[in-house]
């Protein structure tokens, strides 16, 4: 949604409009777990992604500095995708999201293996994955 768009200024309805749907985050946790990948990585997800959503995601989330698109190494056609600097600091977020889902409605007695490194020391995880992440914006 574009900024003149808005339907008010409130912070929680400003950030919905970007990533509020039922896709994004999950293509935001794609990027945290795995730190990068290609359009053809993110339909192979579980969730079954439509082509189509999937790119309309891609292009908002990139337009609104989520995520980057940089070119894949030998191959002019493909992408990589992975999180910018303001996208990984939505992982504190997505954790405390992920928690609360496995806490109220998952129906598994198993967390997921990431869920089970969170749980363990939470701030140990954040520092790690957001210091993984941010790496290579640091070297760059």
């Amino acid at each position: 949604m574009k900024s003149n768009e808005r339907r008010s200024d409130c912070p929680i309805s400003l950030s919905l409009d970007i990533f509020g749907d039922r896709w994004s985050l999950l293509i935001v946790r794609e990027l945290m777990l795995y730190e990068t990948r290609t359009y053809g990585d993110f339909t192979k997800s579980e969730e079954k992604i439509a082509t189509n959503i999937l790119a309309n995601r891609l292009q908002i989330l990139e337009e609104n500095g989520i995520i980057v698109k940089l070119p894949y190494p030998d191959n002019k056609v493909k992408g990589l995708y992975k999180l910018s600097p303001k996208g990984v600091d939505l992982i504190p977020a997505l954790i405390e999201i992920a928690l609360w889902g496995d806490k109220y409605l998952s129906n598994s007695t198993e967390s997921s293996p990431f869920l089970k490194e969170v749980k363990k020391n939470k701030p140990k995880f954040l520092k790690n994955i957001m210091e993984k992440l941010c790496k290579d914006d640091k070297v760059n």
